[in-house]
């Protein structure tokens, strides 16, 4: 086998070995969402703006308790997730104005 086959080899293998390790991190189904959580409520689009918002403190309050999590289990589904979303960029700063470049 020549270097240039052993390198390819080599590539392939370690593509699918990333492929795979990928598909291993992938979430499964919530089987909650659309279930009221034990208030009844279940949360929306405003409640995951919220909870993305806040996300900071509640991960850091969360690593040191069990009865704080930072993503509610009993949501709408896109629109909790699409809010949590928005809200979490916004709380980290990620509204990509960093992107303009440098002024000369």
């Amino acid at each position: 086998m020549s270097a240039k086959a052993t390198r390819r080899a080599l590539l392939a293998a370690g593509l699918v070995l990333a492929v795979l390790a990928l598909a291993a991190c992938a979430a499964g189904a919530n089987s909650a969402v659309d279930t009221p959580a034990a208030d009844g409520d279940v949360a929306g689009l405003w409640m995951g703006l919220w909870h993305g918002l806040i996300l900071p403190i509640t991960f850091v309050v969360s690593l040191f308790t069990e009865s704080v999590s930072v993503y509610e289990v009993h949501n709408s589904g896109g629109w909790y997730d699409a809010g949590f979303v928005l809200g979490a960029a916004c709380s980290l700063g990620g509204s990509g104005a960093g992107a303009k470049g440098a002024k000369s």
